[in-house]
């Protein structure tokens, strides 16, 4: 289940459930070990008869509704794990691209978290999944600014700012992560990452094939009205990158470093220093003027448009993760991590 793909049914199903005050059971996938290259943040919803989303392509489907009844029927356990083991003609007959394990968690989706969980899914907005032994938490909104769930005021809020981070990074994915003394589980699912350029010309041309490479989609505006309202639908995972020095221009990029997502602006230093001129008159404080970047991109000696393209991009992506770019060789952390 990449991004948001296929995730209006799980929402149709949800809001279904919910009005019928039916018990839901989640599973999803803790660890994985072999397998090749498999979709992020797999989920399988389940009223213990109909389910809906998959595990592996569906190999683990049936350990997984095994799973959730046991935890619908209670028993006094509200989750419970178990291994899979997937065979290489198994796991061919699936998609993927290897043998391997992996490991299946189902637990009980309380009504509200249920709830929020399906309104980001219908309404395409970035939605985080956490559980841990105190409970279920979901966080989800275009800001990440609504929360459902309670884990005790420290855990809840490791929990948020954790998923708040995973979702700006603009990807989908799962993580196990360190919430207290213990640990929890992360699905994060976002919408497709937009890419708003403001202008025309070779540089757009440029970064919207970049765009295209990564899986992004790429709207482009020349008018201020227009670009007033697309920046209003930004989400977390968004950007823009001002490629128009006109200063009619200057709301819409300040609006976007108050709210959500990337906000870019390319041009020489002194045409930086202008803008911030102008919207220190207009009443934007230090620390909103430093969520500008600008000029935009990495100094990687880009000088083609495609280069700099890249250098955007580049910084875009190293923001969404909060990384301080440097060469791999130069650092000793895990590579991807």
């Amino acid at each position: 289940m990449d991004g948001m793909a296929g995730l209006e049914d799980l929402g149709v199903a949800l809001t279904r459930w919910r009005r019928a005050d039916t018990p839901v059971c989640a599973v999803r996938l803790t660890e994985q070990h072999g397998l090749g290259v498999t979709a992020p943040a797999q989920l399988m919803l389940t009223d213990g008869v109909t389910a809906h989303g998959g595990l592996l392509g569906g190999a683990a489907d049936a350990l997984a509704q095994q799973l959730a009844q046991r935890v619908l029927e209670g028993g006094g356990e509200p989750s419970h794990t178990a291994e899979i083991a997937v065979s290489g003609p198994e796991a061919l007959d699936v998609g993927l691209a290897c043998a391997g394990s992996a490991t299946v968690f189902a637990h009980l989706l309380p009504s509200a978290q249920a709830a929020l969980l399906g309104e980001g899914f219908l309404g395409g907005h970035p939605v985080a999944l956490v559980s841990c032994s105190d409970g279920v938490l979901v966080v989800a909104g275009a800001g990440a600014e609504q929360v459902s769930g309670d884990l005790g005021e420290d855990l809840t809020q490791q929990a948020v700012e954790r998923s708040r981070q995973l979702m700006r990074a603009g990807v989908s994915r799962s993580a196990v992560v360190e919430l207290g003394a213990g640990q929890g589980l992360i699905d994060v699912w976002v919408p497709e990452t937009e890419l708003l350029l403001i202008g025309a010309g070779a540089l757009n041309d440029a970064l919207s094939r970049q765009a295209a490479l990564l899986g992004w989609s790429v709207r482009t505006t020349t008018e201020v009205a227009e670009t007033e309202q697309a920046v209003a639908t930004l989400t977390a995972a968004d950007a823009i990158v001002l490629l128009d020095h006109d200063p009619a221009f200057d709301g819409a990029l300040l609006r976007c470093a108050r709210g959500r997502g990337f906000a870019g602006a390319l041009g020489a230093r002194h045409t930086q220093a202008d803008r911030r001129e102008r919207l220190r008159a207009a009443g934007a404080t230090e620390a909103e003027l430093a969520q500008i970047h600008g000029p935009v991109g990495l100094d990687l000696g880009a000088r083609t448009p495609a280069e700099t393209a890249v250098s955007v991009v580049a910084e875009i992506i190293a923001w969404r993760t909060g990384r301080a770019p440097t060469a791999l060789g130069a650092s000793t952390g895990r590579i991807g991590a």
